[in-house]
């Protein structure tokens, strides 16, 4: 539950920026899902984590209706504004747990969770929730940062990001996804893997990362090993990080 409470805590005061980030706003990932869905217009479909409403805003044209739901209020309230604000008006907006979902078994044809389940600190239990709520044949669209196979990589990734949010549980790897999803009984259909750049200084504002953290984080990443910041092609000038690079997938599965 402690994690749980990060997550509210960290993106309650982050609500407004996570609308307006470009990463989440533009990245071309969000069109990809889209592409690997299978729609004909009379689905239903949840949206698990909505955060800033991108995806299901983006699905609300495409399908009969949506439900949004996050852990998280404030999330949830600007979720609303910014697709209300878009004249879509077939989305519902619920407060819920992603590990706990309040929906009866087979009540939806697809699921999209993009760019949240590295916060979920029971990942094989969102995993059976979305199987449970998913008709017979149902999409699921996931869509999140992971880590490559490589422990010294994998422990990297994510310790910068626990230092940049506290919220941050654990990015997972590929194979990680792959063994989680087929044992639950998915089968996976179609994956697509995609670099990510990040600006640093916009991702760690992002969490209004106080100015001692962030010269932590720095420090940090500058130390690490050459091979490291060769893997995460880390930008370096006048002694400050401009850039770095991480990757993410898209997996479509489908309920058997």
């Amino acid at each position: 539950m402690d994690i749980k409470r990060d997550v509210q805590n960290q993106f309650g005061k982050s609500a407004s920026a996570y609308v307006s980030s470009t990463i989440h706003k533009d990245g071309k990932d969000l069109a990809q899902m889209v592409k690997m869905a299978s729609i004909n217009g009379t689905e239903t479909l949840l949206d698990i984590a909505t955060g800033g409403g991108h995806t299901a805003n983006a699905f609300a044209p495409l399908v009969s209706k949506v439900a949004a739901i996050d852990l998280t209020p404030e999330m949830l309230a600007a979720a609303e504004r910014f697709i209300k604000g878009n004249g879509h008006e077939n989305v519902s907006f619920i407060k819920a747990d992603a590990e706990k979902l309040p929906f009866d078994n087979e009540s939806y044809d697809m699921v999209t969770c993009r760019i949240a389940p590295h916060h979920f600190p029971n990942v094989d239990r969102f995993v059976s929730e979305v199987y449970r709520v998913l008709k017979a044949n149902g999409q699921f669209l996931l869509d999140d940062n992971v880590v490559p196979e490589d422990d010294e990589f994998d422990q990297f990734y994510n310790q910068i990001e626990k230092i940049r949010d506290y919220s941050h549980f654990r990015a997972w790897k590929k194979t990680e996804w792959i063994q989680m999803l087929e044992r639950e009984g998915f089968e996976l259909i179609e994956t697509h893997r995609f670099a990510k750049t990040f600006r640093f200084v916009p991702w760690c504002n992002r969490m209004n990362l106080p100015t001692e953290e962030k010269e932590k984080l720095t420090k940090f990443i500058l130390n690490s090993t050459q091979r490291i910041k060769d893997k995460f092609r880390v930008m370096v000038e006048d002694g400050q990080i401009v850039t770095f690079q991480g990757e993410a997938i898209i997996l479509k599965a489908v309920k058997l």
